[in-house]
């Protein structure tokens, strides 16, 4: 049974950091590249952070890039979101992807950058 766990959201204020995890289950987390989206309130899901199955390449929305920074430990099946300097446009819930098989999702965890 695949399973995606995110953690690490919370309420933080403009200029903050956190870190989000996503811990992977049910399937051999180092073959596969996973992805970070996001998904604020009336808007649609988008693709935050992508990272390749060994961690050596990664890829960011323009709207992130130098903020925020996707990483991996293989031999903990997690991939982490480390995010800085937030804004209160970053508020949102974040949900790991896996594209194993049809693809699974987490159930997400909210952001909220106050200003």
């Amino acid at each position: 049974q695949v399973r995606l766990v995110e953690s690490g959201g919370g309420l933080v204020k403009n200029g903050d950091s956190l870190r989000l995890s996503c811990a992977a289950s049910g399937y051999i987390f180092s073959n596969y590249g996973m992805t970070w989206y996001r998904q604020a309130p009336g808007k649609e899901r988008e693709m935050v952070a992508t990272i390749t199955n060994s961690g050596a390449r990664q890829n960011y929305a323009d709207a992130v890039k130098g903020r925020f920074t996707i990483s991996r430990d293989n031999t903990q099946s997690t991939v982490y979101l480390q995010m800085n300097s937030l804004k209160p446009e970053d508020t949102a819930v974040y949900y790991c992807y896996s594209p194993y098989r049809i693809g699974f999702w987490g159930q997400g965890t909210q952001v909220t950058v106050s200003s």
